[in-house]
């Protein structure tokens, strides 16, 4: 069975994601150990919380080279904060340096500015629309719903990295790709059976 390591930097929901993978059947389990998360076939990025933290205690731990390492080789999902880090900087508190892999920034999400109906954070079911296809999406409608927390949103600035986006008064992208990288703002773990199917369908990729 192939193995799914889920990488513990001090910031995310690591028991939750680990329970939603053991559910669906899959072995995973929680590490800071770079040996120990090297001998998975998969990786996770989880994150909850502020972009400048995260990316200080990635880099206080040496995770960024780490992951690139590791990416040439097999696939990583980054959830929430942790899709966010993927991206090449962020502007939430301060300009921040990202991991690169997703071409653009993150920004503060406008709808609230906008039109006061609209919540910040959104926190909530929506909707999917499919940009690109994706080996993450496989055999998920178009339109499926999916939970989502956040303040901040990347703007995905190659439109062949964007995989879908939801609407939330303003175009939100919702899940991106970058060869083995792939990235999800929503969080799978707490959306159902349909976020079951894309960490199912993750699982697929290894192998």
């Amino acid at each position: 069975m192939k193995k799914i390591g889920i990488i513990d930097y001090g910031m995310g929901n690591l028991h939750s994601v680990e329970n939603a993978f053991k559910y669906i059947g899959a072995d995973c389990f929680i590490s800071e150990d770079k040996a120990e998360l090297s001998r998975a076939d998969g990786l996770i990025l989880p994150g909850v919380g502020a972009f400048p933290d995260a990316s200080e205690r990635l880099n206080a731990l040496s995770f960024p080279e780490f992951i690139k390492e590791e990416t040439a080789k097999k696939p990583l999902l980054g959830i929430c904060l942790g899709m966010q880090l993927l991206f090449e900087k962020s502007y939430e508190f301060r300009e921040c340096e990202g991991l690169g892999y997703i071409k653009g920034s993150v920004v503060r999400l406008k709808a609230g500015e906008n039109d006061k109906t609209y919540k910040i954070p959104h926190i909530g079911y929506n909707a999917l629309k499919s940009v690109n296809p994706s080996p993450l999406t496989k055999d998920i409608p178009d339109g499926s719903c999916f939970y989502f927390v956040h303040s901040y949103m990347g703007q995905c600035l190659d439109r062949s990295q964007l995989v879908s986006v939801t609407e939330y008064g303003e175009e939100v992208t919702a899940i991106v790709s970058s060869g083995n990288v792939y990235g999800t703002q929503f969080h799978p773990e707490k959306s159902g059976d349909t976020g079951l199917k894309l960490l199912s369908n993750f699982v697929e990729l290894l192998g």
